[in-house]
């Protein structure tokens, strides 16, 4: 019997949620968007910035300094 890979660049398996979805899911565990961050997250939008791009401006900007 043959197994059964994926290609290397296929999606990974799961659900992909949206900002609002995401949103009330936090809210029911008490965490809640700041302003700062929202506002970070709208000038992303504007300029179009790719995930990879959002997650280095995020992690220099609120990531844990060793």
């Amino acid at each position: 019997m043959t197994s059964v890979t994926r290609p290397p660049n296929s999606p990974a398996k799961g659900h992909i949620i949206g900002r609002r979805r995401f949103a009330k899911i936090s809210a029911v565990e008490g965490i809640h968007v700041t302003p700062a961050v929202a506002a970070d997250f709208e000038k992303f939008d504007n300029q179009n910035l790719s995930a990879a791009e959002r997650r280095k401006i995020l992690l220099l900007k609120y990531g844990k300094r060793r």
